[in-house]
Formats: C-alpha cells, structure tokens, sequence
C-alpha cells in the first residue's frame, strides 16, 4: 500500500445544526438542502485547486496545496451557503476549520497530525465562523493574514502545549469592527471582462471566479507549453478583482498605463485595462496573451 508524507491545508467544513433541520423539515427535504449545500462545498474545492478527500455526515473534508488557497476556499464556502436560500428557505450555516502542517496520504485518504489539529478546530468553530492555527497563519500571504485574528488557546490531544486559535474575518460587518482595517464597499456593478482568442469570460459577484490554465476544466483554457495545469485564478472579492498565480512559471501583468507585475504564488489587483501572461512576459506583439477590462 503506497504511502507518502507531505506538507497540506486540511480543512474540514461542517453543516451547523443539521439535526435540528431533520426535525423541522422532515428526512426528504432536508437530505435534499442538505446535499445541494455539500454540492456547493464540492465545487468551491474544486475552483481552489483542492481535493475533496471525503464526506463525513453533513460534512467534508478536504485538502489544498497551500494555506492561502485553504483560506480562500474556507471564504467562498461561507459566502456561498450564505447566499445559497430561496424565498422562505431556511438558511443553512456551516463551520469551518483548517490547518496547515504534516499529513499521511494513503489510498485518497489521509491522516497525521495535521488532520487531528483541523478535527479538533472545526469542533471549535461556530456557525458561520472560519478557524484556523497560528502555524497556518503565518504560512498566509499579507493580505490574507490581515484578516485574521487570534482568539483563543486550545488543547489538542496528543499535543503537550495549547495551540493559539485564529479566527479568519470573512463577513464583511466583522472586518469592518477591527481596529485600523478598512475595505471597500463591494460594488454589485463592477465587471471585469476577459477575453482569450475568441472566448470571453465575465467574473462579477454574481460570478466571482475565473480559472485559467491548460487544463480542459478552466473557464479559459491556454494550451501554451509554459502553462500549468491550474496555472492562476481570478477573485471577485470585496470590490476588488484578484489575480492569484498558482503555476510553475509564473504569470505576468502588463496594464495599459505600462505598469508591470510578474507573480509566483502571489495576488495582483487588476485595475484599469491591459494583458496577463502565463508563463512568459506579456507583450503586445504575444499571442497568448489574456486580455482584461475593469468596468465599474
């Protein structure tokens, strides 16, 4: 039986009050809100390059190559659930918790310390709420620690030492509560239009998140050899479009106004107009280039 250890965000995300739905709706309906809400968990790890290892109850659990990419599905999960009620629907919660650290994959599944700290701060978490570790925090990029704070100590079986408990601030009304940080408005409005040979692609806050890359599943779908498979993403997030480089090679901005970026695991924010690049420097003699507008 093949083994391998690794270095992974697990990352456990729990349907708050399942039972209590059971009860009110009976055992049909609620299986029925229950599983488009997993379903909806399921492609956000998908769209954040993650693996969906298994689900447990009205749960699952997952992993991803990074903290920053754990922490960012953890926000589009919540965001969704939340946005996810029709009219006279009950809302559903869910809870979240992750950590970054050692694990044991074996035949899809996988186990280690690292799963025992993410087990043990989901069981912390509240509806609605994002935790996570101290370790992973400082493994997060500037933008995203920024919206992290600590707030407790916990034990941890088998662990000597407590471990500090962060909270990651997802909703907007909480971020704005803590001291000396500000965002913007979102602006239900802005578009950023995408174009790539023939296709276009809008990403809003109706439609958040744009893939790129070489494999077929991307929404834009570069088949230049310097492109990864998930080479970069593009988030709709807090007013601002996003762009995250996940690739080998890199990926390259280059605006209309002449200001240049080149990115490896890291975030951009588009502005104005211009071309992005995957593996290689943009330029406006390239052809495989993506070009992107930002409409407020």
């Amino acid at each position: 039986m093949e083994q391998s250890a690794t270095s992974l965000a697990i990352l456990f995300a729990d349907i708050s009050g399942s039972t209590r739905l059971y009860e009110l709706l009976g055992d049909v309906r609620a299986r029925e809100r229950t599983s488009r809400c997993l379903a909806i968990l399921t492609e956000v790890i998908r769209q954040h390059d993650g693996t969906l290892i298994k689900t447990i109850g009205d749960g699952v659990m997952s992993t991803f190559p990074s903290a920053d990419a754990a922490v960012q599905a953890a926000w589009v999960m919540q965001e969704s659930v939340a946005a996810d009620v029709a009219p006279g629907e009950i809302s559903l919660e869910i809870r979240v918790g992750l950590h970054y650290g050692s694990a044991l994959v074996e035949s899809g599944d996988v186990f280690g310390d690292a799963v025992n700290v993410a087990a043990r701060i989901v069981a912390l978490a509240k509806a609605r709420q994002v935790l996570t570790t101290r370790q992973t925090v400082e493994l997060l990029s500037p933008v995203l620690r920024a919206s992290t704070r600590h707030t407790d100590r916990a034990a941890v079986k088998g662990k000597q030492e407590e471990i500090d408990v962060f909270e990651v601030i997802w909703r907007e009304e909480d971020l704005t509560r803590m001291e000396g940080y500000k965002i913007p408005s979102p602006d239900s409005q802005a578009r950023l239009q995408l174009r790539f040979g023939e296709k276009d692609f809008e990403v809003s806050h109706s439609r958040p998140v744009a893939t790129i890359g070489r494999g077929q599943q991307n929404d834009l779908v570069v088949l230049d050899a310097l492109a990864s498979r998930m080479h970069a993403r593009i988030e709709y997030r807090r007013g601002k479009f996003i762009l995250l480089d996940q690739s080998t090679n890199g990926t390259y901005v280059l605006t209309d106004e002449g200001e240049k970026a080149y990115l490896r695991r890291e975030e951009f924010v588009l502005r104005g107009s211009g071309m992005i690049s995957l593996g290689r420097a943009a330029s406006a003699e390239a052809t495989e280039v993506i070009h992107f507008v930002c409409q407020a």
